[in-house]
């Protein structure tokens, strides 16, 4: 595929006001619900910037750097910043916003890689990225270093995983 897209044309905002239910016994929000927004937002990213099925390879760590509380809005932006074949890494931006007294945080930042899938569910090409701003060329240029980081933590926990049982731990083991 050799169209190319510009990042701006994978951008994503999901606003949403936390409500009781969406927080811990500290008035905080879930990380596990924050979660699910960042990977919510990352997908459409993806699938905007390549018009296809998409499934998430890899999350790379979410560093919660300041609490989300309730009655905050939290603001997920999201747009790719780097492609690979089939591949494409997002980038997410979360910002949790006082209501009543405007102050505003950046409360956590993480990168996912996506897959676009054909009809067949197999791996398809994407257009490549184009950065326009500081941000996304800053972004669009330390991607091949993230890269790297996720494929040697590919094999590592592959490796690990090898070296765990799938019986139940009151089950005899396999031979």
């Amino acid at each position: 595929m050799s169209e190319s897209k510009f990042c701006r044309e994978s951008f994503v905002v999901k606003t949403s006001i936390v409500f009781p239910l969406d927080t811990n016994s500290h008035g905080t929000m879930f990380g596990g619900k924050l979660m699910a927004y960042i990977d919510d937002v990352a997908a459409i990213s993806a699938i905007r910037h390549s018009r296809k099925s998409v499934v998430t390879a890899s999350t790379d760590s979410v560093d919660f750097l300041h609490p989300i509380n309730e009655g905050n809005s939290v603001c997920l932006e999201a747009f790719v910043t780097y492609t690979g074949r089939s591949s494409m890494e997002v980038f997410v931006k979360v910002i949790a916003e006082n209501l009543l007294t405007g102050e505003r945080n950046i409360c956590a930042l993480s990168f996912l890689t996506f897959v676009a899938l054909d009809e067949e569910g197999k791996p398809t090409p994407v257009p490549q990225v184009v950065p326009q701003s500081e941000e996304e060329k800053m972004l669009h240029q330390s991607a091949i270093s993230r890269a790297e980081t996720r494929k040697k933590r590919k094999l590592e926990n592959e490796k690990m995983a090898n070296m765990f049982s799938v019986d139940l731990p009151w089950e005899p083991k396999r031979t």
